[in-house]
């Protein structure tokens, strides 16, 4: 499935419209990924732990995105915007949602 940020897709033809689809997910975090990813904000650097469960949290949301679409009679998806937050008291969830638009392309 064709999915793109761009409201068109070059070279194909958008036969039909069928909707805003999303996908999200909300993930725990994970207190020893709390305590490596305090230490990395101390001593500076990335935290990969942190990245990789924003990269997992991101594929996700897009696989469900993509099949809302298919189940809305889509076979791409254009428009799509990614968002994160933090959720939680103490920002202890990660939420990343996946919308955009299902149309048909030929």
């Amino acid at each position: 499935m064709i999915t793109t940020t761009t409201p068109s897709i070059e070279g194909r033809k958008i036969t039909a419209y069928h909707g805003i689809v999303t996908g999200e997910t909300i993930m725990g975090a994970n207190i020893m990924r709390d305590i490596v990813a305090s230490i990395t904000d101390i001593v500076g650097g990335r935290s990969g732990t942190y990245e990789a469960k924003l990269q997992e949290g991101r594929e996700i949301a897009l696989q469900e995105m993509q099949q809302r679409a298919t189940a809305a009679g889509g076979n791409a998806v254009v428009g799509v915007d990614l968002d994160c937050e933090d959720l939680g008291k103490t920002g202890s969830m990660l939420m990343v949602s996946a919308t955009g638009t299902a149309v048909t392309v030929e």
